[in-house]
């Protein structure tokens, strides 16, 4: 347990949010209650309600716990800082695929990290159409549980030759372009797809629907669970860098560079060259 905390406790507040605020409103959404809060980002209701009754029962769960919501972080930046410290901090997106959930489309999830010092210390992925919730703790492994399944711990598997592989691909290489476009060019890869929903991509890795992945601008609620889960499965992830060859290690701070993710060491070096150098 992390600060005293059951994980499964946790896991069962993100299903009871999802089950009163998320849900009801899906494929219910009313045009005034979705709005551009900056360019070709939506938020909704649902967004809202379920940030604001995740803040108050997870701070209720960890006294003295601070919060750092995506929803809150579009009104006031400085939240932030809350990553600075040393105290926890629980890390929300309330509706990771939000132009999904907006358009009807079931590919939509809750992602809640807890991080104390700079570190990432617990993670939930929560997919409220299927209910289920994918979660881990540092150091005890990554684990799925479904409605009326039994509990089964997760294992990245090896993938297939990059040349046939699966990868969910979005961001920039700075100084380079699009990463999408730059190994579509190589034709050194197999089949690509754009990234919609960070935490879609991430059930998609730990459960094998996905080979690798590649994301760019790493704001912390869309990858501090995610990074946390694919590292307890056994998977490698990093910032490809032009100076190193060895991945850069993940930081919830970090919020910029092109975050790679695959099963284990070689297929993450193979895939950095391809980046740097096509």
């Amino acid at each position: 347990m992390t600060f005293g905390i059951d994980v499964d406790d946790v896991a069962a507040i993100i299903r009871r949010v999802a089950e009163t605020e998320i849900l009801p409103r899906f494929q219910r959404l009313q045009a005034h209650e979705i709005r551009e809060k900056s360019p070709g980002s939506l938020v909704t209701v649902a967004d809202v309600e379920s940030e604001r009754a995740l803040h108050t029962a997870l701070t209720a769960l960890l006294p003295g716990s601070l919060v750092l919501g995506e929803e809150a972080a579009a009104e006031d930046p400085a939240v932030f800082d809350h990553l600075a410290g040393d105290d926890p901090v629980w890390v929300i997106d309330p509706v990771d695929g939000t132009i999904n959930f907006a358009k009807s489309v079931p590919r939509f999830a809750v992602i809640v990290a807890l991080v104390a010092g700079g570190a990432v210390q617990a993670g939930w992925i929560h997919d409220p159409v299927r209910h289920a919730t994918v979660m881990a703790e540092a150091g005890s492994g990554a684990w799925l549980s479904e409605q009326g399944g039994a509990r089964r711990r997760l294992e990245r598997k090896s993938m297939p030759p990059v040349k046939s592989a699966r990868g969910a691909i979005a961001g920039r290489l700075p100084n380079r372009g699009r990463a999408l476009d730059i190994l579509k060019r190589s034709g050194r890869t197999g089949r690509l797809h754009r990234v919609t929903s960070a935490a879609h991509e991430y059930l998609d890795l730990v459960e094998g629907r996905v080979d690798y992945a590649a994301f760019g601008r790493t704001l912390p609620w869309d990858h501090a669970a995610g990074v946390l889960i694919h590292r307890e499965a056994g998977g490698v992830a990093g910032f490809v860098d032009d100076d190193t060859m060895e991945p850069v290690p993940y930081s919830p701070r970090r919020q910029t560079g092109l975050l790679l993710l695959t099963p284990s060491r070689p297929e993450w070096a193979e895939l950095r060259d391809i980046l740097v150098t096509s």
